[in-house]
C-alpha cells in the first residue's frame, strides 16, 4: 500500500490535481486585476477585501497554498529522481523523446515560484502584517509597483515564462490523468495553448497600461 502511496506515477497523479486546481484560480485573480484599470480604487479594494475575509475563501486560500506545496515538491523530487536516472547527457543520435517545454519545465517552476515569493511579499505579507503597508488599499500598493520599470520588466519576463509553463501543464496534466484520445486530446492542446496565451497575455495588459499610460 506504501509503495502506491509513494510511487512515482501517484506523484504525477497528485501533482497534476494540484496544477489543475491552481489553473482554476489564475483567471479569477486576473479577472480582479483587471479592477485595477479602473479611475477609482473601490471596485478593486472591494473585491481584495471580500478575497481576504469570506471565509470560504479563506478556506479554499489554505487548500490553494496546500495544492501550491505540493505541486512544487512533487515537481522537484520528480526531476531530480529524472535526473539521477540519466546522469549521463545523451549522446549525439540518442536524444531523449522528452518534449521542449518538459525539459524546462523545472527552470520555468522555479522562476516563476521566485517571482511568487516576490508577489507574497508586496501583497500577501502586507495582510498578515508581515510586511508594511494597507491591506485595505491594495489598490495604490498596485498601482506604486507597476510605476517603477523593473517591476514591470519583471512581471512581463515572468509571465512570459509562466505562458510556456501554463501551456505543457495543462496539456501533460491530462495525459498523467489518463485521458488520451486521438480526437480530444488535440482539442485539449488548443484549450491549453488559448489559455496559456490569453491568462499571461491579460496580466500583461495591465502591466502594459499602468506602467505606460497611468
Amino acid at each position: 500500500m506504501s509503495k502506491v502511496l509513494f510511487s512515482s506515477i501517484t506523484k504525477k497523479f497528485t501533482m497534476a490535481l494540484a496544477g489543475l486546481f491552481m489553473l482554476t484560480f489564475l483567471p479569477l485573480h486576473l479577472f480582479i486585476n483587471l479592477m485595477l484599470l479602473k479611475s477609482e480604487p473601490g471596485p478593486f479594494n472591494t473585491a481584495a477585501h471580500f478575497m481576504a475575509t469570506f471565509p470560504v475563501i479563506k478556506i479554499i486560500e489554505v487548500v490553494l497554498f496546500a495544492a501550491i506545496l505540493i505541486h512544487i515538491s512533487y515537481g522537484i523530487w520528480l526531476q531530480i529522481r529524472n535526473w539521477l536516472s540519466r546522469p549521463v547527457g545523451y549522446v549525439s543520435g540518442n536524444k531523449s523523446d522528452i518534449s521542449f517545454f518538459s525539459k524546462f519545465m523545472i527552470w520555468t517552476g522555479a522562476i516563476i515560484l521566485t517571482f511568487l515569493i516576490l508577489h507574497w511579499f508586496n501583497f500577501y505579507f502586507i495582510k498578515l502584517g508581515i510586511v508594511k503597508g494597507n491591506p485595505e488599499d491594495f489598490y495604490s500598493v498596485a498601482h506604486n509597483l507597476f510605476k517603477i520599470p523593473a517591476y514591470d520588466i519583471i512581471y512581463l519576463s515572468c509571465f512570459a515564462l509562466l505562458g510556456f509553463h501554463l501551456f505543457h501543464a495543462f496539456y501533460s496534466a491530462f495525459q498523467t490523468l489518463g485521458l488520451n484520445h486521438r480526437i480530444w486530446s488535440p482539442v485539449v492542446k488548443v484549450i491549453a495553448f488559448i489559455y496559456a496565451v490569453i491568462i499571461p497575455a491579460g496580466f500583461a495588459f495591465i502591466s502594459i497600461t499602468l506602467w505606460l499610460f497611468r
